[in-house]
């Protein structure tokens, strides 16, 4: 006997058993309990629905298919314009390294020449403040030089009345004829 066999003899035996003590079993009689229904209408399922389930499933494999290679293209895409992207950033930190370097030669050099300017206009201002002090020495020792000639003409005259008598005049007279005389 096969398994099979064995299988429904031993649903037919606990049947029997079943329908003689009025409880519950197992109906062997495979017409009245719509197997051989159920299994017409899965036949027929499997097959007119095999070519319709498998026109679905292949439309379904297809379009997952193109949606992997349509992903995997954007993935392309999206990695050559990182790549891409990378490349104009190092492009622009370099740019960036190049101006801030030659932002820092202009400023040294800018430093450099304001310092310069700064200098000269400091050497400028001295000898100006020098010249103005010289100036200024010159004039004050002119004045000065005329405030003591005015006051030495001033005391000379306020004195020379006083010490200037006949015989010193006289003196002084006969000091100037010698003096013209012997130097003839």
């Amino acid at each position: 006997m096969s398994m099979l066999g064995t299988f429904v003899w031993l649903v037919a035996e606990a049947g029997a058993e079943a329908s003689e003590e009025g409880g519950f079993g197992i109906n062997p009689d495979i017409l009245e309990t719509n197997l051989v229904n159920l299994a017409i209408v899965a036949g027929l399922l499997f097959y007119f629905g095999r070519g319709f389930l498998g026109k679905i499933l292949s439309d379904r494999r297809s379009s997952i298919e193109a949606a992997i290679r349509e992903a995997e293209e954007r993935k392309q895409q999206a990695a050559a314009a990182l790549a891409d992207e990378q490349q104009k950033l190092a492009q622009a930190q370099q740019e960036a390294a190049r101006i801030r370097a030659s932002a820092d030669e202009r400023a040294v050099a800018t430093k450099a020449a304001i310092l310069e300017q700064a200098e000269r206009d400091i050497q400028r201002l001295r000898e100006s403040v020098t010249q103005d002090l010289d100036t200024e020495r010159s004039r004050a020792i002119a004045e000065l030089r005329q405030r003591i000639t005015t006051l030495a003409l001033q005391k000379a005259e306020a004195e020379l009345p006083s010490r200037l008598n006949d015989d010193v005049q006289r003196s002084i007279v006969d000091r100037s004829i010698s003096m013209l005389g012997g130097a003839s």
